[in-house]
């Protein structure tokens, strides 16, 4: 039997797609406004063990700064442009932790699905951090526990090994051979696809393991139509602006 699933539908990616600079706090307040209570986010491991938010190993592509992220202190990439790659209006917004971002939730009594996006090599190792800091951060707000997510099942075993009360799901841009057995061995609440590998069949799958079904990147309207007719519970999408949420 499928398990009760408090989060919203909805979800906002990366905190309000691609109308703010992603992953930064501008982000999840645009995110907001447009009437989102819960997003999406990318969460590493700087070098000297700080949870901060960015989505690719390197950070030439959303900062100013250039090399791998987790191999800098977070008292260097605090002091990163991460805005003005987006527009002249974001420029000077600096990158966030993810303490940041989950005070920014818990004031709005928001939701939060914490992707786990580790350096290569430091899978497990990330996994572990950010479960133990999300335990750390939402101590205070047990009724609105993150949903810990990741490509990577080293990562969920690291977070399983910390943090089991805490919900985790199996990402997905392929069926790779043995996912729901492995989604299983993790003790996973739901799997995250890419939007092209839902169908009736592995919708079916996914339902008779008892686990959510959520789905990213998702900005076509006939998309969202199709995902939402399959009943999916979670929908990731960068359109904050094009899809109003319903709950």
């Amino acid at each position: 039997m499928t398990a009760p699933w408090p989060y919203p539908r909805w979800i906002a990616h990366r905190g309000a797609g691609k109308l703010a600079p992603e992953n930064t706090l501008a982000a999840f307040r645009l995110g907001a406004h447009h009437g989102y209570r819960m997003y999406e986010c990318d969460a590493k491991l700087s070098a000297d063990g700080v949870v901060f938010l960015l989505h690719d190993d390197t950070l030439e592509r959303t900062t100013n700064g250039a090399g791998r992220g987790g191999d800098q202190p977070w008292s260097a990439l605090s002091r990163l442009d991460a805005g003005a790659w987006h527009s002249r209006a974001y420029a000077g917004e600096p990158p966030a932790t993810l303490e940041a971002v989950a005070r920014h939730c818990q004031a709005h009594r928001h939701w939060l699905n914490i992707e786990i996006k580790p350096t290569p090599g430091l899978e497990r190792e990330t996994g572990r951090a950010v479960a133990a800091e999300a335990r750390r951060l939402w101590a205070a707000q047990v009724d609105r526990p993150p949903l810990l997510t990741s490509f990577q099942p080293d990562s969920l075993r690291g977070a399983l090994e910390t943090a089991p009360e805490l919900r985790r799901g199996l990402l997905l841009h392929k069926l790779w051979d043995g996912w729901l057995d492995a989604a299983r061995e993790l003790g996973c609440a739901a799997i995250v696809c890419q939007q092209d590998l839902w169908t009736e069949n592995t919708s079916a799958q996914v339902q008779a393991a008892g686990m959510r079904r959520l789905a990213y990147t998702v900005n076509e309207e006939s998309s969202a139509a199709r995902l939402l007719a399959l009943g999916l519970d979670g929908i990731i999408t960068d359109r904050v602006d094009g899809f109003v949420p319903e709950n």
